[in-house]
């Protein structure tokens, strides 16, 4: 279970520009779930996610994973137990590296280095099953450089490594944001797979709410560092787009908007 208790973050502390984001928050993901969490532009989306991976620390309050407290915990430690992709593809992959440079790579984290190469030649058959799965073709081209790939392709090699070590939490940062319609569903539709046949649990952050309602067995929608909607089971299940959108406009009509 992932537990955050009494957060509160600051930016820009002691300035003219202070702003309190979130105060006093507090949230519980329990294992197994799938949370998508929408909300306005700076509702503290992707702030929250930084938190939890040690990205940003918190001004004050604790993030406890099963119970264990990892509020100081440096990103590369949480980063051994925590998978994440990000909104750009350039970020989740290394263009000068082949396939196969980068999925070993993706292989060794959290394990020790020593004066071996950095390729296991012996692992490359698991290597060609796994990038097999994508159905893109990519298990062919494991002396490709990554670089040559196209947007869809390194955001489907992104979302493999994250989840090929054994991790407890995946985050999904906008990981559809920067790719064409038909290219994000099949990306979702490998999401979903990944996170079921794992049994992992996730947290997506996302713009489309057509994703929010379909995909995930939890929705959260934020404004102002809190949760204003937080629906789950068979209230996520009745949950469609109109009604996101419908309290979309509430929030932004109470804002002034």
């Amino acid at each position: 279970m992932l537990s955050l208790k009494g957060i509160n973050k600051y930016y820009n502390p002691g300035t003219v520009n202070e702003m309190c984001l979130f105060e006093d928050y507090d949230l519980e993901i329990r294992d197994g779930e799938f949370v998508s969490i929408v909300g306005s532009n700076g509702s503290g989306k992707t702030s929250l996610l930084n938190m939890i991976c040690g990205s940003i620390p918190v001004d004050s309050g604790r993030i406890l994973i099963d119970g264990r407290d990892v509020t100081h915990m440096p990103e590369y430690r949480r980063a051994e137990f925590i998978g994440r992709v990000y909104q750009n593809p350039a970020l989740g992959t290394c263009p000068d590296m082949t396939i196969l440079e980068n999925m070993s790579l993706a292989d060794t984290k959290g394990k020790s280095f020593d004066l071996r190469r950095g390729t296991d030649k012996r692992r490359k058959e698991h290597y060609r099953e796994l990038l097999s799965g994508l159905g893109l073709g990519l298990e062919n081209k494991l002396d490709i450089k990554v670089g040559s790939l196209s947007g869809g392709q390194r955001q489907a090699m992104a979302l493999l490594m994250s989840t090929m070590t054994d991790i407890d939490f995946l985050i999904l940062d906008e990981h559809t944001a920067a790719l064409d319609p038909k290219t994000a569903d099949l990306i979702m539709e490998l999401t979903d797979r990944i996170v079921r046949e794992k049994g992992l649990t996730a947290l997506m952050v996302t713009h489309n709410l057509r994703y929010a309602a379909e995909y995930g067995n939890r929705l959260i929608m934020m404004h102002e560092g809190r949760d204003v909607l937080d629906l789950s089971g068979a209230e996520k299940e009745r949950t469609g787009v109109e009604l996101l959108l419908s309290k979309f406009n509430e929030i932004s009509v109470e804002c002034g908007n």
